[in-house]
């Protein structure tokens, strides 16, 4: 049977229904198929957009993506942040933004960060902020979708767009119909999201998506006395892992209480994240 991997309905496809199939026929060149690709707002206009992934929840997959946008947005770059987790949104507290947002007859306007960063989020939809979106997949990913198509973004160098854990709808959704230019996967210290780390690798190969680099968060933290470095979820194998799929390390995060102060205040822009150098550096070259 045809590799179905990128087909949207992957699910039911068997071989003569895949006859014809537009990912089908890309599966078999090697090469992304954007048969599924959705337009943009008529007044966007996004040179970049980075997917920030990770296999399993809980290993900061927020922080890293607000801490790379405050690192494009210090360096003079217009930023904006899609916030694809609509069951768990986390980025417009970050940056201190709230809705409602408001929009016209051409689209819904994004809310702006006090240091430019335009962000939309299911958060700045709802009447009540602690409300939970209790949807289901095709409804979550309609909405994510939405988020592309609906939005006026205005002119946007590098729009992050921060995913469910997971290889679940919402990645899918946002590989096939959003323009990926790349992703970053975020991953732990713990030989067990190493594994996880390589399904997040193997879904973004089978999509055809380029993966720019892995993060490791919760690396060590430092002892405030001596400055000794103490990895505390044991020995990292980050360095390994990423040997053996081929791709760099953008950065390692230590345990550091001011990255939660400065999200629990809302100014997660204040960070001058200096463990993605490296990250900064990828991004530019795109």
């Amino acid at each position: 049977m045809a590799d179905s991997s990128s087909c949207s309905s992957a699910s039911s496809c068997s071989r003569g229904s895949c006859e014809g199939c537009p990912s089908a026929a890309a599966a078999k060149k090697g090469v992304r198929n954007t048969a599924f690709l959705e337009a943009p707002n008529k007044n966007s206009n996004i040179k970049h957009v980075i997917g920030v992934v990770s296999g399993k929840g809980g290993v900061g997959k927020s922080l890293v993506t607000s801490s790379l946008a405050g690192i494009m947005a210090r360096a003079g770059y217009s930023v904006g942040v899609l916030d694809a987790d609509i069951t768990g949104p986390s980025i417009p507290k970050m940056f201190g933004v709230h809705g409602p947002a408001t929009g016209n007859d051409e689209g819904t306007f994004p809310e702006v960060a006090e240091d430019g960063t335009k962000i939309m989020s299911i958060n700045l939809m709802l009447d009540d902020e602690e409300s939970p979106v209790v949807w289901r997949g095709p409804v979550i990913a309609g909405v994510v979708k939405q988020f592309w198509t609906d939005v006026q973004w205005g002119d946007v160098d590098y729009l992050f767009v921060d995913m469910p854990p997971g290889t679940g709808d919402v990645p899918l959704t946002c590989f096939q119909s959003l323009p990926v230019d790349g992703i970053i996967i975020v991953t732990s210290p713990q030989e067990l999201v190493q594994m996880i780390v390589k399904k997040a690798y193997n879904m973004a190969e089978m999509m055809h998506i380029p993966v720019l680099g892995l993060v490791e968060n919760y690396s060590y933290i430092s002892c405030p006395d001596c400055g000794k470095k103490i990895e505390i979820f044991g020995e990292s194998h980050i360095d390994e892992v990423a040997a053996s799929l081929n791709v760099p390390v953008l950065g390692k995060m230590p345990m550091d209480r001011s990255f939660a102060t400065a999200a629990d205040a809302g100014r997660i822009y204040d960070l001058d994240n200096t463990y993605l150098s490296e990250a900064k550096l990828v991004l530019e070259k795109l």
